[in-house]
């Protein structure tokens, strides 16, 4: 049974959660002492630069990436901030340095997030031939880093205080077998097995606190529009036969969730559902402030998604809005800072956590 004084740690803690995030009162101490995180371009802080990144969003060291909040680029795929971001603020902590940044200070946590990372092994691509817009990062390069910092830095002490945050992982893979004569559901098979190895691995070394996010509907992102029938549509008008694949993927990765729990029950993981964080966005877009649901931001050729595959973001032939805050997409595949900072609140402070993040920080405070 937690103590007067943890009960009143955690509330203390609970009402700052639950508060603003651009609120500046932080807790009195930290819940954690360092994040580690992991994902693909929804995640990544610099990993990826203009010159390793995806072939289609190859220039995102460029402006007008990072142009809102940082002023320059930072190699994130948004015009600011990401969701990561936010959750680091929310906790205390300074933003998350990218792995291959070897003079950062790591003291804080390590992001090994890598744009265009698919979740299954880079070699099962090349042996069958599927390395459009494919970079050689997968979830095991990001385990391989992970494991390499273990061993010359951290301890096992460390992990007890540490929050693993493995944003989503999956959607390259998809992308890449587009047009192959894979079966989608064997791709959905491969990286939800190769996703569930990856968690297993993490927790085998030790990890008490993690926060796993599905992957988002697929089929309301502005470049699905581009490969889609404009008859494969939704009530939404999102890419239906997308958003039902994604919908078996997310339910198929919640339930080796549960089996997880099982094999780990001293350790606290939650499900951050990207896939209805987002559709809330969407259904409620007028709510937040955001004019365009689907047309990006950040691209070229106008007209109604202004989006080119072979002149995307960043560009010389791109341009960019006057007011990116009005727009759900920034460059044709990932957010703005404004819808990172609504998906980070509906984790953190609203229902698109299970169990709830307070839940997570709950179990913290009470471990001491």
């Amino acid at each position: 049974m937690a103590s007067p004084c943890q009960i009143l740690a955690i509330l203390v803690l609970s009402t700052f959660v639950f508060s603003s995030l651009s609120s500046a009162t932080y807790p009195p101490r930290r819940p954690f002492k360092k994040i580690y995180a992991f994902g693909d371009s929804y995640t990544d802080t610099g990993n990826t630069r203009t010159a390793t990144g995806p072939i289609i969003f190859n220039y995102v060291s460029n402006p007008p990436y990072g142009v809102t909040y940082f002023h320059h680029s930072t190699n994130r795929y948004s015009d600011g901030r990401i969701v990561i971001d936010f959750v680091a603020e929310a906790l205390s902590l300074p933003f998350l340095p990218p792995y291959v940044n070897h003079t950062a200070d790591t003291s804080h946590g390590v992001n090994f997030a890598v744009a265009g990372a698919t979740a299954v092994k880079h070699s099962f691509f090349v042996k069958n031939n599927l390395t459009l817009n494919l970079v050689p990062q997968s979830l095991q390069t990001q385990l391989n880093w992970f494991n390499k910092l273990l061993e010359s830095k951290e301890s096992k002490e460390d992990l007890d205080d540490a929050l693993i945050w493995v944003g989503e992982i999956g959607a390259n893979d998809y992308s890449c077998s587009v047009g192959s004569h894979f079966p989608r559901k064997t791709i959905q098979h491969l990286g939800i097995n190769s996703h569930t190895r990856f968690l297993r691995a993490v927790l085998n070394k030790g990890a008490k606190y993690i926060v796993v996010q599905g992957l988002p509907p697929m089929g309301c992102i502005t470049y699905s529009f581009m490969i889609s029938s404009p008859d494969d549509r939704d009530d939404l008008g999102c890419v239906a036969s997308m958003n039902k694949q994604v919908s078996t993927h997310n339910a198929e990765l919640q339930a080796k969730l549960n089996i997880l729990r099982e094999e780990f029950p001293k350790s606290v993981i939650v499900y951050a559902d990207f896939y209805n964080a987002h559709l809330t966005v969407l259904k409620n877009a007028k709510k937040y402030g955001f004019k365009e649901l689907f047309k990006a931001c950040c691209g070229y050729g106008g007209r109604m998604y202004n989006f080119d595959f072979f002149n995307s973001c960043g560009s010389p032939s791109s341009s960019s809005c006057d007011n990116p805050s009005q727009y759900i997409n920034w460059d044709g595949a990932h957010f703005t800072e404004a819808v990172y900072k609504v998906m980070a609140d509906s984790f953190l402070n609203g229902t698109d956590c299970h169990p709830p993040f307070n839940y997570l920080l709950n179990k913290k405070l009470q471990s001491g």
